[in-house]
């Protein structure tokens, strides 16, 4: 299965990298399905240094109709308007 992935925003928080927040536009080769797959991290250095990874996918109409207008929707709106242009 090959994916083809471009990044729509990513948000670093803490002095350490401490939180990550990543979004991608996905396109799934085999199954051609083209969806938007969201990645969050969590490190709690100070508890042995144990990480909290959850990645999730969702429909691009979902990801563009959650609440709040963040850097990657307006990245996705920009790269949807290059193809329509």
């Amino acid at each position: 299965m090959a994916l083809l992935k471009r990044e729509l925003y990513r948000q670093v928080n803490g002095p350490e990298i401490t939180h990550t927040d990543c979004c991608f536009l996905v396109f799934d080769t085999d199954s051609k399905k083209l969806y938007v797959e969201r990645e969050i991290a969590h490190l709690e250095a100070n508890i042995g240094g144990t990480i909290d990874y959850q990645t999730a996918t969702m429909d691009i109409a979902d990801y563009l109709t959650q609440g709040g207008q963040t850097a990657g929707h307006r990245e996705l709106w920009r790269l949807l308007r290059t193809l329509f242009d």
